[in-house]
């Protein structure tokens, strides 16, 4: 893989927000939706947010594609990073954990590259790569345990659906590397999730009806912050930081994630995970180290 940059003390600050806004939304989503069905909360998610990255691009006056070729590769962005991984995990928490949500997110980067080598001539799988993806199937096994598939109840098929959420996250990854280069990120995401709008909030009409909009301010708070903050906010500063830091670096992000949803969810809904699901992310963590190369570069680097 491509040289470590090297992460400045911005950086790894911005890093460590950007983790605790993800860990946060795990939380939230969760707190909304027991008042919001599925769908409806989805919508709320990327219809506000939609509002606010094209207040920052107007605010920004950054040019708009008008290529119809464009607003269809954002469609299908729209379709596998928003609303199919939003949809399956948001109904997946409803019958597990969010920590353990949390832990089965950390596989998209494992899945992110099984799928870039595949479709990418420069992304085959190298040594590390396969004993990285290996270490990281192993993790989400054991984090789900096995056994627990055989039974094949609600439970198991929550957690499953939240995988089937990281692997479209993983073919978008790809989606945007073949179609949407050379866009600018904030454009991008803001036409990403204006498709995603335009797909989720008739959806919503159809299966939930009418929005309820008395809603407790616990639920228009989790609504605002996992919709405003740990969607369009996260985007903006995602992209910055991996300007700064790069993709490699950035990856990191991915294990800082799941230890601050597994704390909240403990700390306010009560939450604990089995002695699998650590053993699982533990797994999963060693592999997304060995995924971007630190512990062969510093294994190399002892005397």
């Amino acid at each position: 893989m491509n040289a470590q940059k090297t992460m400045t003390t911005r950086a790894w600050a911005e890093m460590a927000l950007l983790s605790l806004i993800w860990g946060g939304s795990f939380l939230s989503i969760r707190l909304a939706l027991d008042e919001v069905p599925v769908i409806t909360a989805v919508a709320h998610r990327v219809f506000w947010a939609t509002l606010v990255l094209w207040g920052y691009i107007a605010l920004r006056r950054l040019p708009v594609p008008r290529d119809p070729k464009i607003w269809g590769a954002f469609l299908l962005m729209g379709v596998l990073n928003n609303v199919i991984p939003f949809s399956l995990m948001a109904w997946g928490q409803l019958y597990i954990e969010t920590g353990l949500t949390s832990i089965l997110n950390a596989a998209t980067a494992v899945f992110g590259v099984v799928v870039a080598s595949l479709l990418f001539a420069d992304e085959r799988l190298t040594l590390n790569r396969a004993v990285g993806v290996l270490l990281g199937f192993f993790g989400v096994a054991t984090a789900i345990g096995l056994e627990n598939l055989l039974q094949f109840d609600i439970r198991s098929t929550a957690q499953l659906a939240v995988l089937a959420g990281t692997l479209s996250y993983a073919f978008a990854g790809a989606w945007a590397r073949k179609r949407l280069h050379g866009l600018s990120p904030q454009v991008a995401s803001a036409g990403m999730l204006t498709a995603s709008t335009l797909v989720m909030v008739p959806m919503a009409f159809m299966v939930d009806g009418a929005p309820d909009l008395h809603l407790s301010v616990t639920a228009w708070g989790a609504i605002g912050y996992y919709a405003v903050i740990a969607t369009a906010f996260a985007y903006l500063l995602y992209y910055r930081i991996l300007g700064m830091a790069g993709s490699g670096n950035l990856m990191l992000c991915t294990l800082l994630v799941a230890p601050v949803a597994i704390v909240l969810g403990a700390l306010v809904l009560g939450e604990a995970l089995a002695p699998r699901a650590y053993l699982g992310f533990a797994l999963l963590a060693a592999g997304l180290l060995v995924l971007d190369g630190r512990i062969l570069g510093f294994l190399r680097k002892r005397p």
